[in-house]
């Protein structure tokens, strides 16, 4: 499931602006598969950022997030065509630097993201104590073999 659309893109850009950024065959119309890749692109780069804290794809959207993929989506797409657009370059940086404060969980979705298996004073563990082969029995030397 993709974070954004072709519908949300067409609210940010004219029309003609989409033929131009997308139209590679000449045929005076938006290429729906070139818009499909940069919305795809820019969701990956997303997730790629936001999977240190959150379970992804991301369902149900948040807005957000939303907006982040039509930003990153528009900016691909001026990529593909190598335009400079200082805006977009401006609005990209500024959502990469929202994507890391998400990551580092500075900033908020506004959404929780699933909880940590913590657990003896924030040691994660993968693994209860009873399925562990090999344990130390109390009163034994650490690293001593003598019990084998």
């Amino acid at each position: 499931m993709a974070y954004c659309t072709q519908a949300d893109i067409e609210e940010q850009l004219s029309q003609a602006e989409l033929i131009q950024l997308t139209d590679d065959a000449g045929s005076g119309s938006v290429d729906a598969t070139a818009v499909a890749r940069a919305i795809a692109d820019a969701d990956d780069e997303i997730n790629s950022y936001l999977q240190e804290r959150y379970t992804v794809p991301l369902s149900p959207v948040p807005g957000l997030v939303r907006k982040l993929s039509v930003d990153l989506a528009i900016y691909n797409l001026y990529s593909r065509r190598d335009i400079d657009a200082p805006v977009r370059t401006q609005r990209y940086e500024a959502d990469v630097k929202l994507l890391k404060s998400l990551a580092k969980g500075e900033a908020s979705l506004g959404v929780e993201p699933p909880p940590a298996e913590v657990h003896d004073e924030g040691i994660q563990k993968s693994q209860p104590e009873s399925d562990r082969i090999f344990t130390r029995k109390k009163g034994d030397k650490a690293g001593s073999l003598d019990n084998f």
